[in-house]
């Protein structure tokens, strides 16, 4: 395995607002933000065009507004049946696409329900028969016809976001802490009933059922989204503690997961700092152009049990209270995360500075978009939204065939699928039309593997999945 810094001292410099530019695909974002007066890129118009209602494949109604020439079809909508007679449950969350047979997708779907309740399918199978969270994998076509939907994990609690591995997992993590040892987070819920801890991230695989292991040395925080990179041979992990500072972790597995083709339990959870500037706080807003050189500082207890009469809010900022007592990061609800050409992009729904109407929790911006190079261990600003109007609480994120960015808005007014260019610009690609629930959350944005189709879903108690297809190539996605 290769090597980085594991020592908890911070050393080394600040913030860098004029140094090295970031290299990749986002090059040009630096250089597009170079000017004198701090003034970011808002939007590139007209890209793919004005959105228009556009009629579902599926049966004529229109759900979604597109730019011209696009077309879509929803299916696998809450209450469906799966394979064996169980029934697809709501809120539909992260999501990647793998290659199937016969021309097909393979779609792993999470589900982000909390509880207790009954666990979905069948109990004898679960994780926790008193936790309903978990994941369905389908095989669709190509248009969104699905062939095959079955559960692929069940009796887990509130699968948020996860990550697609490169040897043929989905990584579905859980946003909570909930267990038996844990006080309630909500009125009326009895988190005596559960059987099982929570808040741990999962391996399932595209091609069978989970063997329901959570990876404890990954830490039990509220976990949104994992990535891994081939040279750190690390997991990264976004944190999304809605009321509290969150972190961004890396996972050590014990062995190369690409040598033995699955997460092992057993390695070092570590969280990212600034350094030579103990416990920063980054959830406010950052100048364009603003770089970060960084270190690792690791969590001794990654897998707390909790004594009688611990809080939910005491509990679910355990892990993280370790690593910013050495000297960790503070973020404003981490969330979506994907790793591309050498460079693990996260959102930050709610960083940046306070343009209009604060939102709940901790942080009081509209979003941020980060980049961390592994390689040169640098943290670099790729977007912070000016205003809600540009860009409102970005959540799931995932990469174009051509490199954009596709960005999921969980916003209160009203939510959008937006894209940022490789020169740093935003512009909108898909509105939530759908009557009486237009403020309902875009998850799960995935490319199909040959870039011809965006599967997206609506999150709701009533939530679906969409295939979207169109000319690509006539704007920044293709």
């Amino acid at each position: 395995m290769t090597q980085l810094s594991r020592r908890t001292v911070l050393k080394g410099g600040t913030a860098l607002t004029g140094g090295a530019l970031l290299g990749g695909p986002f090059q040009g974002v630096a250089a597009a933000w170079a000017g004198a007066d701090e003034q970011q890129p808002t939007r590139d118009v007209p890209c793919y065009g004005p959105l228009r209602g556009t009629p579902d494949k599926a049966d004529g109604v229109g759900r979604l507004a597109l730019p011209k020439d696009f077309k879509y079809r929803s299916f696998n909508p809450a209450g469906s049946l799966l394979s064996g007679g169980a029934v697809t449950p709501g809120r539909h969350d992260g999501m990647a696409c793998f290659d199937g047979p016969r021309g097909d997708f393979i779609l792993v779907r999470n589900h982000e329900i909390n509880g207790p309740v009954k666990a979905m399918g069948n109990t004898d199978t679960a994780y926790d028969e008193m936790a309903g969270g978990g994941t369905v994998t389908l095989r669709v076509g190509p248009h969104g016809k699905v062939r095959r939907a079955r559960i692929s994990l069940n009796g887990t609690q509130n699968n948020c976001s996860g990550g697609p591995m490169p040897w043929g997992s989905w990584v579905t993590c859980e946003e909570t802490v909930n267990g038996p040892d844990v006080g309630n987070d909500f009125t009326g819920q009895d988190n005596k009933l559960l059987r099982q801890k929570h808040g741990y991230i999962f391996e399932v695989p595209v091609g069978g059922r989970a063997e329901r292991l959570p990876i404890r040395s990954a830490g039990r925080f509220a976990h949104e989204a994992a990535a891994y990179d081939p040279h750190t041979e690390a997991i990264y992990l976004t944190e999304d503690n809605f009321a509290f500072p969150s972190g961004f972790y890396r996972y050590l597995p014990p062995k190369d997961p690409r040598l033995v083709k699955s997460i092992l339990d057993g390695g070092a959870l570590q969280m990212l700092a600034v350094r030579n500037s103990a416990d920063q706080d980054l959830s406010g807003h950052q100048a364009p152009r603003t770089t970060y050189d960084v270190a690792w500082v690791t969590i001794d207890d990654p897998d707390p049990d909790f004594a009688p009469g611990t809080t939910n809010d005491q509990a679910i900022s355990a892990v993280g209270d370790q690593g910013r007592a050495r000297g960790a990061a503070r973020f404003s609800r981490l969330e979506g995360a994907v790793y591309d050409a050498g460079l693990i992009y996260f959102t930050s729904t709610q960083g940046g500075a306070q343009t209009d109407e604060p939102p709940a929790g901790f942080g009081k911006g509209r979003g941020q978009v980060w980049a961390y190079d592994p390689r040169a261990e640098q943290l670099h600003l790729i977007y912070e939204s000016p205003s809600k109007q540009v860009l409102d609480l970005p959540d799931n994120i995932t990469v174009s065939p051509s490199g954009a960015l596709v960005l999921c808005e969980d916003g209160p007014e009203g939510n959008l699928v937006r894209g940022v260019t490789r020169k740093g610009n935003i512009f909108d690609f898909a509105r939530n039309v759908i009557e009486g629930k237009e403020d309902e959350e875009f998850a799960g944005s995935t490319f199909s593997p040959d870039g011809k189709t965006l599967f997206v879903n609506i999150q709701s108690s009533q939530g679906l999945t969409f295939a979207i297809w169109g000319p690509w190539s006539r704007g920044p996605f293709g």
